[in-house]
């Protein structure tokens, strides 16, 4: 290193030399002179020239320019070879927010190679009933296991797996990614599959193989998705389907709802004829526990349909997200709204908003201070009445849903909510009649088929099911303390008598009667049942406590209904006294405001008299003179 740094230092001595000469001599010659700018690329070539003279500095170049054309070439090599290779594979990309991912997870637990791959991630979630994992060997058919979570297996991240379908080779990979777009940081998995073939059509085989695999495996069931935080929609699971025959309800609704939503589905080309929005909606109206809910389930799993839930109250939906999230919509399912009157702060009727506000501004007013110190209240759902009305049919409104909502308070929806093109049918639920409380009965004690009315009348002698009055009819199974008259009864502290517990234990078997023996206790069942004066899901409460003893549950409906109806106007009394206490409580608030207001009034009006006092404190100045 020395001897390169003297080379260099005695090659540039003499150009130094001969450079400060040059210039000693112009400067005396010329003094009010220039250097002229002629002379650089002179002194710069010879630099260059100067540079190349050392053996070590040409073959640092020479490496420098063969290592650039050598990985120059090897980019472009790679990458013609990258595109060869890729002109023979079919990529496919899916995301965990889309129902083909769904697709594929369960096609992928079927493959034999993918159960035995070496690099695995165990879990103990199974996805429900439908899982897109694969059991471990042994699961399934192991009584041992069955009170406790089951393993399965799940592909790892960031690893790739290799299959052959239909003797073609393939790789799979799952990755997590960022979600982009989003306030919160959240990940969500991605599943990508490259398949050694030029044509198209063997991926739309692969794609079409695992739809039906979808499909076969969720054909009893219905999926339920919810909004997310993304505004997007997510996949929480199957549910059974619920037969039709399972609803019991007056007799030709379920036929009206059902022959409607069907006939809309195939009516496609008959709105597009006439330029009308292919949208249906139907309102569900009246008292809790009537089964509109259950209608909902059952109407979905008839059509084929999956169940899209909108939530109005979600933390932080408002208009915006409200109107992309139904824009989100498929083309053919059902949206349910449940509780669309509860569902926001304030009613969705825009004249009882106006009352409301001028109530609660008058009452309220300054009395109402928000508390130093306290949290802010928390972030709730920020919709409007006019942002759910544009979503429901704006211009950007999806076409072909069905849209269910369900309220027990239809007096308090705007009459704009309400109108045909957003609720075209309107249905009420009312409380529960004979006819529901009797077909309620037959559903819950199904008749044996292979029981015929001697057969029966044999049982019931031999297990105790006679003929007698139902005052005297006793079950095979033990009674429980809820059906004695004990178990009603308070019990005191010192007492030894075991703690009174309402239900029926799950014991014994049901009594094998015939299709009259049934139709006969259904009937005494209706008669003691009054009509319209409980749900439906007050009637099936009570007859889960006998689910096993139809003869108990008949004989004790009359006391049931008559402690039902005790408590009912317990309840009513407590909520009237708690209604005219409340009224006091506010009058009194209000007229306390009013001597407040005229104890303030009070000081002015005493600092500023009026004329006539004035007159008269001079008058009475005048008679004391």
């Amino acid at each position: 290193m020395a001897t390169y740094l003297q080379q260099i230092l005695s090659g540039l001595a003499p150009l130094i030399n001969s450079t400060v000469a040059e210039v000693t001599n112009t400067t005396s010659a010329l003094p009010q002179a220039t250097i002229s700018p002629l002379s650089i690329p002179n002194d710069l070539s010879s630099l260059i020239s100067l540079l190349f003279s050392f053996s070590a500095l040409r073959d640092w170049l020479k490496l420098i320019v063969l290592g650039g054309f050598f990985e120059t070439c090897r980019r472009v090599i790679f990458a013609q070879y990258a595109k060869f290779v890729d002109a023979f594979y079919m990529k496919a990309t899916f995301e965990e927010d889309d129902p083909s991912y769904e697709w594929m997870m369960v096609w992928l637990s079927r493959q034999p190679s993918w159960a035995k791959a070496r690099d695995i991630q165990v879990s103990t979630n199974t996805y429900g009933a439908n899982s897109n994992t694969v059991m471990l060997e042994g699961e399934e058919d192991s009584s041992e296991y069955k009170t406790s979570r089951k393993l399965a297996y799940l592909p790892s991240v960031s690893m790739t797996y290799s299959l052959w379908y239909k003797r073609r080779y393939m790789t799979i990979t799952r990755t997590l990614q960022d979600t982009t777009g989003s306030y919160y940081a959240t990940k969500h998995n991605v599943l990508q599959i490259s398949l050694l073939t030029r044509s198209h059509s063997l991926l739309i085989g692969l794609l079409q193989e695992a739809r039906s695999d979808f499909m076969a495996a969720q054909e009893h069931k219905i999926c339920v998705w919810v909004s997310d935080v993304n505004n997007g929609w997510k996949h929480v699971g199957c549910r059974a389907k619920r037969s039709m025959n399972s609803i019991i309800l007056e007799s030709g609704v379920k036929d009206l709802l059902l022959e409607d939503a069907r006939d809309f589905l195939g009516s496609k080309d008959w709105y597009a004829e006439r330029g009308i929005p292919f949208r249906r909606g139907y309102l569900l109206y009246g008292v809790p526990g009537s089964g509109k809910t259950s209608l909902i389930h059952s109407i979905a799993g008839e059509l084929g349909l999956d169940i899209y839930i909108i939530s109005l109250s979600r933390v932080g939906l408002d208009d915006s997200s409200l109107d992309a999230l139904i824009n989100e919509l498929p083309e053919r399912c059902v949206a349910l709204m449940e509780d669309i009157d509860a569902a926001f702060t304030r009613t969705l009727n825009r004249d009882d908003d106006d009352a409301s506000d001028s109530e609660s501004s008058a009452s309220s007013g300054a009395n109402k201070t928000p508390k130093t110190g306290s949290p802010p209240p928390p972030p709730g759902s920020r919709v409007s009445l006019s942002g759910l009305l544009n979503a429901l049919d704006g211009i950007g409104a999806q076409e072909g849903r069905i849209l269910f909502a369900t309220t027990n308070k239809h007096t308090s929806l705007d009459p704009a909510l309400c109108r045909p093109g957003r609720m075209d049918l309107h249905i009420e639920f009312r409380l529960s009649s004979k006819y529901q409380a009797r077909e309620m009965f037959k559903r819950f004690y199904i008749p044996s088929s292979q029981c015929s009315e001697a057969d029966d009348d044999d049982e019931a002698a031999d297990s105790g099911y006679g003929s007698a009055a139902l005052s005297e009819a006793t079950d095979s199974t033990p009674p429980s303390p809820a059906d004695s008259k004990s178990s009603e009864s308070p019990v005191s502290e010192s007492s030894s008598a075991p703690p009174a517990f309402f239900g029926s234990r799950h014991v014994g078997r049901a009594p094998k009667l015939s299709k009259g023996r049934v139709d006969e206790l259904a009937t005494l069942f209706s008669d003691i049942i009054p009509d319209q004066q409980f749900s439906m899901a007050a009637l099936q409460g009570y007859l889960m406590m006998h689910k096993t003893r139809p003869f108990a549950a008949v004989a004790g409906a009359q006391d049931w209904v008559e402690k039902e109806l005790k408590d009912r106007s317990r309840r009513e009394k407590q909520k009237r006294e708690k209604e005219e206490k409340e009224k006091e409580k506010k009058a009194k608030e209000k007229k306390e405001a009013r001597e407040k207001d005229e104890v303030k009034d009070t000081p002015k009006a005493q600092h500023n008299p009026s004329e006539s006092d004035k007159a008269i404190q001079v008058t009475q100045m005048q008679v004391s003179s």
